[in-house]
């Protein structure tokens, strides 16, 4: 618990940190149009579903490998892989202050399947196997490098989500089976996020490079679960912020600064859920998804 109680004093400092970031001390008058651009961009950045779904239409194929966990899980999950399918709509908007700067967005739905049966890896005789399917929304934000007709975009994703899971295997623990029973053949709600590098060799098309973290919510305890997202949402609320302070004054390190902070957030936070599904208050442990996702993405 040591470790966990280090990694909560680092996050709360960075937040604290970001918070009392200075304002530009720059007097330069900003012309009118540019200033309403901040505003607006301001608006934009803090909210995770905002408005409608616009943008251009755009389709995107995952194939990921997977490794399951949960705490006080004494049976080993044969791993699985992925298969993922997204529909939604991307924009990507040359930033005010520097035209090689992307600001990008992609609102989406998807469907996916985990499972043992898409793997050629071969599992031990006593691994569980599991066939889980998932549906969900999301939402994909960065800034990238525009590079003329290519570009390269690093990004933060966060989406929620119901999975139903099967049980092809029965634990032979007792208490496994019992765990395994609050999830088996029932659809359970969940958070993911996701760190990832989009390559953009051409407008239309990129190919995609990510790492995702997902929790399956044993059951839904809607406040405790509100209380823990609204911790995240003010960590990432502060990020946007102090990423619009560099936008100002130094575009070109925005991306770089963006992915690392965001994802270190969530990564952090996610860790910390590991043990207790809606931390910070005491819930029980969520089954847990880690996977590299690899994909390609059609924008039309």
């Amino acid at each position: 618990m040591i470790y966990k109680k280090i990694l909560f004093s680092m996050m709360l400092s960075l937040i604290s940190l970001i918070y009392i970031y200075p304002q530009s001390e720059d007097t330069t008058e900003v012309n009118n149009d540019n200033w309403k651009h901040h505003q607006l961009h301001h608006h934009f950045r803090f909210n995770m579903f905002n408005n409608e779904f616009t943008g251009n239409p755009t389709i995107t194929a995952n194939y990921g490998f997977s490794k399951i966990s949960m705490d006080n899980f004494n049976e080993s999950f044969g791993n699985p892989s992925l298969v993922e399918l997204k529909l939604g709509y991307t924009s990507e908007k040359r930033n005010f202050e520097e035209e090689n700067i992307l600001d990008y967005n992609f609102k989406y739905f998807y469907v996916s399947n985990i499972s043992v049966d898409l793997t050629n890896n071969s599992s031990g005789s006593t691994d569980l196997k599991t066939d889980l399917w998932r549906f969900g929304f999301g939402r994909s934000t960065g800034y990238g490098y525009n590079l003329g007709s290519a570009a390269i975009i690093p990004y933060h994703t966060y989406s929620f989500e119901w999975s139903k899971l099967r049980m092809e295997d029965t634990p032979l623990n007792t208490d496994d089976k019992n765990t395994t029973d609050l999830f088996n053949q029932t659809f359970r709600f969940g958070n993911s996020t996701e760190a990832g590098i989009k390559f953009q060799f051409m407008p239309n098309m990129s190919i995609d490079a990510g790492y995702e973290r997902s929790v399956i919510f044993p059951r839904h305890i809607f406040w405790e679960w509100a209380g823990g997202a609204a911790i995240e949402a003010a960590g990432q609320w502060a990020i946007d912020g102090f990423v619009n302070e560099i936008l100002d004054s130094s575009p070109y390190a925005a991306p770089v600064v963006n992915f690392i902070l965001k994802n270190v957030l969530s990564y952090g936070l996610y860790e910390l859920r590991h043990d207790e599904m809606n931390w910070p208050f005491n819930t029980a442990a969520p089954l847990a998804y880690d996977q590299f996702n690899f994909g390609v993405t059609f924008v039309f």
